[in-house]
């Protein structure tokens, strides 16, 4: 098929792409190698996608109406996976614009050329960061969520509101996937695993926030890849079953999903730097905060829904994913490890 990926230098994006031309899809690639994180990495990994002969890749921002549109009428897209976006919840409380450029206006021109270019299925990125203030575990799509912590997320659930919208006007199939932490090799730089792994090996504190009472339900990058690859083939139909006066957040009388795809196994925080600890061969520095605005203290996926659907639920145990992103790690960046543990 010939599939759009938006943020395909991205971590999420690269490795989509690349399963997707091993799969021997023809694959259409966007990103604005923005600078909020390394843009060497970024770099790298288009690098790896470049010399596919089913590849092409635009250069662009998703803000940019025009170039949007002249994409779009090229590509003609049959299936669109939008894992572009601006990114983190920490940095939304700095730079809000950035997320309302990105997130809303680059959202309304991702929808705009799905309408336009009768593509047959948008499936597109959300977040666990939509669950924001609820407490009850664990997180399930049919919850109500109207209650974010942060602008990324705000506009995350934004996200799947607009949608909707365009479902239902349009009877243009969407599907919203809720990633939960995702973590492995080509990862982000500001999340936790990256940024604690790069101190301790350089002999560094690492900040643990709300004293180590945290939680988290790390989802290993083939396990998010595996639940969006199954979910493109997944066309969303209505729910005959809908109903207006008690309406089902997941689902509707349109064409419209969501679904979270996450581990189903929180980890505590000082487990999690355990066992990083252990494949580094070093232990850990640390220095102990509150927990940041913004942020939650526990994530926990519910993925019945994926798994009734589309047959899986992510599986990798933490001790593995970690030692493959230490692995690669160590090998990206010609770091001797003190020891190579096992699993």
């Amino acid at each position: 098929m010939n599939i759009l990926v938006t943020g395909n230098a991205g971590f999420i994006g690269f490795h989509l792409a690349k399963r997707l031309l091993e799969e021997g899809h023809d694959v259409a690639g966007m990103d604005n190698l923005n600078p909020y994180y390394d843009v060497k990495l970024k770099k790298d990994r288009l690098a790896l996608l470049e010399p596919h002969r089913k590849f092409t890749f635009f250069l662009l921002d998703l803000a940019d109406r025009m170039g949007m549109e002249k994409m779009f009428k090229e590509i003609k897209p049959e299936i669109v996976v939008h894992l572009a976006a601006q990114v983190g919840v920490r940095y939304s409380v700095q730079n809000p614009h950035a997320y309302m450029d990105s997130n809303l206006v680059g959202f309304l021109n991702i929808l705009e050329g799905c309408r336009r270019h009768c593509v047959q299925h948008l499936v597109f990125a959300s977040s666990s960061s939509v669950y924001g203030a609820n407490t009850r575990m664990p997180f399930s799509v049919h919850h109500n969520v109207d209650h974010p912590m942060s602008l990324y997320a705000a506009t995350k659930k934004a996200n799947e509101l607009m949608a909707h919208t365009y479902a239902a006007l349009y009877a243009l199939p969407c599907t919203g996937l809720r990633f939960f932490t995702v973590y492995g090799p080509w990862g982000r730089p500001d999340m936790a695993l990256f940024l604690f792994t790069k101190a301790i090996l350089a002999g560094q504190p690492i900040d643990v926030f709300n004293e180590g009472r945290m939680k988290r339900d790390f989802t290993y990058i083939d396990d998010i890849i595996e639940g969006v690859f199954r979910m493109m083939k997944k066309m969303p139909a209505g729910n005959p079953a809908w109903n207006g006066k008690k309406p089902d957040p997941a689902t509707s009388f349109a064409p419209y999903r969501i679904y979270n795809i996450g581990n189903s196994r929180p980890v505590e925080l000082m487990e999690f730097i355990a066992a990083l600890e252990n494949q580094l061969g070093k232990k850990a520095r640390m220095r102990f905060l509150p927990l940041q605005s913004g942020d939650v203290p526990t994530t926990f996926a519910d993925v019945d829904d994926l798994t009734k659907d589309v047959g899986f639920r992510p599986n990798t145990p933490i001790g593995e994913g970690i030692s493959r992103f230490v692995a690669w790690y160590s090998g990206y960046y010609g770091v001797p490890l003190p020891r190579r543990a096992g699993l």
